[in-house]
């Protein structure tokens, strides 16, 4: 029997973090999204990386986890990529859920039913203010920057 697997992408402030986790509730399956970086570790490195596209310019090695089987160095973002990939390959193959983000409908090309939320600028910008306590500048500018962040990430890996 195959699994029900829901992939959700989502623009910042759309609350598809939110969705995804009341339809999960809904149908009695689990959910993963930031969840993800606890089953992947604790280590603080991976939640400051998490959907991030690493820097071109260059990295800290601050674990063996970044050292390659050539010997090079590999970004933390790779490290958290691939472990992630490799946790959501699994949970495809054990239950059913809910994924919110980290490329999976990329990742379970064939294996899932993708979602994408969006909501209009403003819509998202007013979600920010209220969920962050935010002003309304700097809710703007922090819309933009995570939309720009994700984009870069998802279009990277």
């Amino acid at each position: 029997m195959s699994k029900r697997i829901i992939t959700i992408n989502r623009m910042y402030g759309s609350n598809g973090r939110i969705i995804g986790k009341a339809l999960a509730e809904e149908m009695g399956i689990g959910f993963y999204d930031r969840e993800l970086i606890d089953l992947a570790s604790s280590k603080k490195q991976f939640a400051e990386v998490d959907e991030k596209r690493p820097s071109p310019w260059g990295f800290p090695i601050d674990s063996e986890l970044q050292i390659g089987v050539d010997r090079y160095p590999i970004p933390m973002n790779d490290v958290l990529f691939g472990i992630q990939r490799e946790i959501i390959l699994s949970l495809s193959d054990k239950e059913d859920c809910v994924i919110v983000g980290r490329c999976a409908n990329n990742i379970l090309t064939d294996h899932a039913l993708k979602v994408f939320i969006y909501a209009p600028f403003e819509d998202r910008v007013q979600t920010v203010m209220k969920r962050l306590d935010r002003e309304e500048k700097s809710a703007r500018k922090l819309v933009k920057r995570m939309d720009k962040e994700r984009r870069a990430y998802f279009e990277f890996f």
